[in-house]
């Protein structure tokens, strides 16, 4: 062989290789497009129970608020249990300094 015939061989074996490598390219490029879309997926399904979790947490957090208010705490107070506000001649207060007698 020549080396004009050997030029002419590696040219057309570099051509034949990069022809070869298109497929395999489109095949990663499929691999990757369906990953991207599976892990859009599961963003799209995260933000979503995200979304209903937070309205969870403002549904539960109005329960808290209702369930402690002061109204309501004074009535179970009084009906269940016969209690009722203390006057002020009732209470009695006391002063801690730094807890030694």
């Amino acid at each position: 062989m020549s080396t004009e015939e050997l030029k002419l061989f590696k040219q057309k074996l570099i051509a034949c290789g990069f022809a070869m490598s298109i497929p395999l390219l489109l095949a990663v490029d499929s691999m990757q497009a369906r990953r991207y879309t599976k892990l859009e997926q599961e963003v799209t399904a995260l933000e979503r129970k995200q979304k209903d979790l937070v309205e969870q947490n403002k549904k539960l957090i109005t329960s808290i608020s209702i369930l402690s208010s002061s109204e309501r705490i004074e009535k179970i107070a009084s009906e269940h249990f016969g209690m009722r506000k203390a006057t002020s001649s009732e209470i009695v207060r006391i002063d801690v300094k730094d807890g030694k007698k």
